[in-house]
């Protein structure tokens, strides 16, 4: 690699560490600005920072040679080769444009009114292997209607070995149903605030079941997706 070159890719990594350097500021949000603190931090609470937590404090470690441990104008004492600044440049883009938290909902989101017959809804477990399902009343989410619910019931109403379901609706059971914490957001909201919610209401010995999006974020919106925390766990972040 001739001096140009090197000088070229110690410049390209500069820029790369300095977007990353601002977007760990955005997503972690403390009043500690320092780089590897931000990256110390983040990987506690975001996943995606977890996964570059060890090639971003290598980075944090050439960067200063970079920039405090410069001979002379032009001249590095240690400079990246490609495939580091490439690692970079590509790390920079994924911290700084994050996904829409749409990109990993469950898209076919089954739902039911508190009137509907249960029956509806074992179907719906039959078919779609789901056992969690938004329940609607007057048009807007009051909760979520489990499997593990309708079990329960269905053993406390057993006679001889049998339950007639024939005759009940969702809302007989919704009565027995504990409360889960639901959360509603916006169709533009991203996979870093969607992690927050979860960070937040775990911080606070909250458990949130799901996070429905809507168009707007409204209670009365036909839910286009949802996200459970399995869903988080999931997310491949893994770069070439």
């Amino acid at each position: 690699m001739n001096k140009k070159q090197g000088q070229l890719l110690s410049e390209r990594f500069e820029v790369a560490f300095n977007q990353v350097h601002e977007a760990l500021r955005d997503i972690v949000q403390i009043n500690d600005e320092r780089f590897i603190v931000l990256v110390k931090i983040g990987a506690k609470k975001y996943q995606i920072i977890d996964t570059f937590k060890k090639d971003l404090e290598q980075y944090a470690r050439l960067r200063n040679a970079i920039v405090h441990e410069k001979m002379e104008v032009g001249f590095y004492i240690a400079e990246p080769n490609a495939k580091v600044v490439h690692h970079i440049e590509k790390i920079a883009n994924v911290l700084s444009q994050p996904n829409y938290a749409m990109s990993i909902a469950t898209k076919r989101v089954v739902y039911f009114n508190h009137n509907d017959s249960i029956l509806k809804v074992t179907d719906a477990i039959k078919e779609y292997g789901y056992s969690k399902f938004p329940i609607y009343h007057n048009k807007k989410c009051i909760g979520l209607l489990t499997a593990g619910t309708i079990m329960k019931w269905m053993a406390q109403n057993m006679e001889n070995g049998m339950v007639n379901l024939s005759n009940i609706k969702v809302s007989d059971i919704m009565e027995f149903e504990k409360e889960h914490s639901i959360e509603i957001v916006s169709k533009d909201i991203n996979i870093f605030e969607i992690e927050n919610i979860f960070e937040k209401a775990h911080k606070k010995k909250r458990k949130i079941e799901g996070v429905i999006i809507t168009e707007n974020g409204k209670i009365d919106e036909v839910p286009l997706g949802i996200i459970t925390a399995w869903d988080l766990i999931q997310i491949d972040y893994t770069i070439e």
